[in-house]
């Protein structure tokens, strides 16, 4: 199947911010804290994005906020995945009283909406990298959670899962043999549209102060940062704005044609 254009762009765009993240050491032309400029410098040929609220190199600091953002949204996207994927392919295939426990408590955390629950825990706890991850992570495996489950729930009453039973199989094997990879199409689509859910809360929570934290640059301690510059027509706030916008709609392209191009059970079969 022909990849078509749109998911062409999107991939385009997605491999240049993650090579830009990857790389930002080698391509950034100034230091992340380096201050080169005035304020609010405009566009010239030393900076190409003009400079920052307090004259730093703005290039720089967008391929930095890149990196920070890209790498806390990955790893949490990663960890929620791996959490309520197991745990959600473990409900299904137990059942009984340990599919029920785990399904209340996941209804119990989706109850308090996200972004309330991360400022509670993160106005307690020191905001660092890792407990950006693991708050952010843990918040949304409970979607996937769900997803995994719903999926398994379909996949168990399988003939080739209830042939595995037969066999003797245990649990694990039936978890990681059976239902995973044939799994992997939804999973692999909502990893795309997760990550972009990851974009958008950690670019909410540096936006609001309880984020990333200074010295380390990211996109929405960007803007936060230069927001005061838009009553003066500084574009100096738009920039990561429109980085953030662009990044998701790239991977959620990229996310719709896999969702197209994969079925979550047609042609699925036993390991």
């Amino acid at each position: 199947m022909r990849m078509p254009l749109s998911a062409m762009i999107g991939l385009f765009f997605t491999a240049l911010y993650f090579l830009a993240a990857i790389f930002a050491d080698f391509i950034a032309p100034y230091g992340m804290a380096e201050i080169v400029g005035g304020v609010w410098d405009p566009i010239s040929r030393e900076h190409w994005l003009g400079t920052d609220n307090i004259g730093r190199d703005l290039l720089t600091r967008m391929i930095y906020g890149g990196q920070t953002t890209i790498f806390v949204a990955t790893m949490a996207t990663l960890l929620s995945f791996s959490l309520g994927s197991v745990l959600g392919f473990t409900a299904a295939v137990i059942g009984g009283w340990v599919d029920q426990a785990l399904s209340r408590f996941v209804d119990l955390l989706m109850s308090i909406p996200s972004l309330i629950f991360a400022l509670v825990v993160l106005s307690v706890m020191p905001v660092t990298v890792l407990v950006l991850v693991l708050v952010m992570g843990i918040l949304d495996s409970t979607r996937v959670f769900r997803l995994s489950r719903a999926v398994a729930v379909d996949i168990t009453v399988m003939d080739y899962v209830e042939a595995a039973r037969l066999r003797g199989e245990g649990n694990v094997w039936i978890i990681f043999r059976e239902i995973l990879p044939n799994a992997l199409s939804p999973l692999v689509a909502e990893m795309g549209l997760r990550f972009i859910f990851a974009i958008l809360f950690i670019s909410t929570l540096s936006f609001l102060g309880l984020g990333v934290q200074p010295p380390l640059a990211d996109w929405g301690g960007i803007v936060r940062e230069n927001r005061e510059g838009i009553v003066y027509g500084i574009p100096a706030a738009l920039v990561p704005a429109f980085a953030i916008a662009t990044l998701a709609i790239s991977v959620n392209l990229v996310a719709d044609w896999v969702l197209t191009r994969t079925t979550s059970l047609k042609g699925g079969r036993g390991g």
